[in-house]
């Protein structure tokens, strides 16, 4: 029974490093075009990736040659995790 726990607690953790993976490509992605600032969705994704880029940019100059680096940073760090804790999990089971 703990195992099915864990497992599916593996499986939360990992599906939401994943998801705000892709949150992070859409809002860079999104970042290219000039979105309108008032949509909610736009506002949305600038709320949930502004903590993380802010977290990145505090220890790393991330603005090189104009362009800003932080979500491919912040990406690298959350596959690293993704692969990391699904090793690590794997092995716990």
């Amino acid at each position: 029974m703990i195992d099915a726990l864990l497992s599916s607690i593996a499986v939360v953790i990992l599906g939401v490093i994943s998801l705000y993976k892709w949150v992070i490509i859409i809002a860079a992605i999104l970042s290219w075009v000039r979105p309108d600032p008032y949509n909610p969705i736009v506002q949305m994704l600038e709320r949930l990736t502004q903590p993380a880029y802010a977290l990145v940019r505090r220890f790393i100059p991330t603005v090189i040659g104009g362009m800003d680096l932080a979500p491919v940073i912040v990406i690298f760090i959350l596959i690293f995790l993704e692969t990391f804790l699904g090793r690590l999990f794997a092995s716990m089971m």
